[in-house]
């Protein structure tokens, strides 16, 4: 039998915690080689990675857990924890009863387990990180907010569906451009190598993904700059290089305007308070 924890209850020691908006969030320390053995919650939560790493066994199937990645997990689902060399610091904000009737009436669904590696999930849970540690009288309306931009951001992770796939050389398309996000890309180089018009191209990304080609490179770039921001030491200047901005300006800017953070706050949000 799978032991349940009660709600805000944790096995890790509990750095900080705080009560907001139909929300409990709660920063948690594991110390090096724990193990956890299956269990379940009852509330569903997601978790950010700020330090450290952890591998997640779900059945027969281990995940493995980084800095910088969000992993929503539905009420009752059963894992078992094992967190490796290093110390591990874990963001866990648990879903209340409240909240989540909100996020349903807006058919939200929060039914089975979501990774994200990157992308507004994760940009959004660490501006959500900041609010644990804010005092001012705005935070708790700043919580909310990024709490219902999260759900959101979980219900749509699979926007294409089934019956409604990318052509296959669509698909070939962003496979390049993910490929190469960091160098310059032509949409004319881009639509000749997959056998298409420019336009018919541009027309199609947009429709099946969302956004244009430009939108989506510079989501890489971002994508890249947060990964190796939350992972190393590494000066912004060389990280804006290799993700392929003109400068630091550039890269500051366009991090902000995506992530809704700068470089720096971006770090200080994975460094131990």
């Amino acid at each position: 039998m799978n032991p349940k924890l009660y709600p805000a209850q944790s096995f890790g020691a509990v750095l900080k915690r705080r009560q907001v908006a139909d929300s409990v969030l709660t920063e948690c320390s594991y110390s090096p080689e724990t193990r956890i053995a299956k269990h379940s919650h009852p509330l569903p939560y997601f978790n950010l990675i700020l330090e450290g790493a952890y591998n997640e066994t779900h059945g027969s199937r281990v995940r493995e857990c980084l800095p910088a990645m969000l992993f929503f997990h539905p009420e009752g689902e059963a894992h078992a924890d094992r967190f490796l060399n290093d110390r591990c610091r874990i963001f866990r904000f648990e879903i209340e009863a409240r909240l989540l009737e909100r996020a349903k009436e807006c058919s939200v669904a929060l039914n089975s387990p979501v990774e994200f590696t990157s992308g507004n999930a994760v940009w959004l849970a660490s501006r959500l990180y900041r609010e644990l540690y804010a005092s001012d009288t705005v935070s708790s309306l700043a919580a909310e907010g990024l709490l219902l931009e999260i759900l959101a951001e979980a219900s749509r992770y699979n926007p294409t569906t089934k019956g409604c796939q990318p052509p296959r050389w669509l698909e070939r398309a962003r496979e390049l451009t993910r490929a190469n996000f960091s160098e310059s890309i032509s949409l004319d180089l881009l639509a000749e190598v997959v056998g298409v018009h420019p336009v018919h191209l541009a027309r199609e990304f947009r429709r099946y993904y969302r956004q244009s080609i430009g939108e989506y490179v510079r989501q890489l770039r971002v994508e890249f700059a947060c990964r190796e921001i939350a992972q190393s030491a590494t000066p912004f200047l060389e990280i804006a290089a290799a993700a392929g901005f003109a400068d630091q300006a550039h890269f500051a800017r366009t991090f902000k305007r995506i992530t809704g953070l700068t470089p720096g706050q971006y770090r200080a949000s994975f460094r131990a308070r």
